[in-house]
């Protein structure tokens, strides 16, 4: 597919999804301004990216950090200037956390002491050394099917690792994400998050940030508080190839 015709494909998944977020924001009573949208780019080139970014996208999430850095890398050679803010989303290794740094403003998946002492240390080094200025923003990830394999801190030790990342100096806490079960009600699921969300915002207040909700599922993270909903097949189509 040449340029012209993948810009105007995803203008209209783009129109579309807008269109569903905001019908969403209407019937839970909210504000379309209180709910972000991020634009997960796995698997698809950096030159999506740049068109998306054209349309006004500005924030971009990846779940792989050996894709995301060259890609980011990339992006900002197509469209030197574009402000991006990039945001992991996928499970993060802790040897990963120094690339990771390097390209990422938010971190969405942290979700145990070891990654967040990593990423700290890494963020440390940044500083040090020049490349960074400000404090990395983290998500605490919290599981909502207690699955070891798809990540998660489990509900009962939010508040340890809130503690712990606040602590870091290097870390600064925005709240939570959460993936919804397989094969289970998102509704529920959003709504134990939500209460997650609410017990941890009365020890850290300005944690305020909620992700949650999917291609599939947007619509329920709304009506339960999703701050911030992260889209790749909505917007972007079945799952391309990577970048070089």
């Amino acid at each position: 597919m040449n340029t012209v015709d993948r810009k105007a494909e995803l203008a209209e998944n783009l129109k579309m999804t807008e269109e569903r977020i905001a019908a969403a924001c209407r019937a839970a009573g909210r504000a379309r301004e209180e709910v972000r949208l991020v634009a997960v780019t796995k698997t698809f080139p950096a030159s999506d990216v740049a068109l998306l970014a054209d349309l006004g996208v500005t924030d971009v999430g990846e779940n792989r950090d050996q894709e995301a850095g060259p890609k980011a890398a990339e992006v900002a050679g197509l469209r030197p200037g574009t402000r991006l803010r990039w945001h992991m989303v996928g499970r993060l290794q802790r040897n990963k956390a120094r690339s990771v740094v390097g390209w990422a403003h938010e971190v969405q998946s942290l979700d145990s002491a070891r990654l967040a002492d990593a990423l700290a240390k890494a963020v440390r080094a940044a500083r040090d050394a020049g490349h960074r200025e400000e404090p990395l923003d983290v998500l605490i990830q919290a599981s909502l099917d207690d699955d070891p394999d798809r990540g998660g801190c489990p509900l009962g030790e939010l508040g340890a690792l809130a503690e712990l990342i606040t602590h870091t100096g290097e870390l600064r806490l925005r709240g939570l994400m959460a993936v919804a079960p397989l094969g289970a009600d998102p509704a529920a699921a959003f709504e134990r998050l939500a209460h997650a969300a609410e017990r941890l915002r009365e020890d850290h207040p300005n944690a305020t940030d909620v992700s949650a909700g999917m291609s599939h599922d947007l619509d329920q993270a709304i009506t339960h508080g999703s701050t911030c909903v992260r889209v790749g097949t909505a917007l972007l189509g079945g799952r391309g190839l990577a970048s070089p």
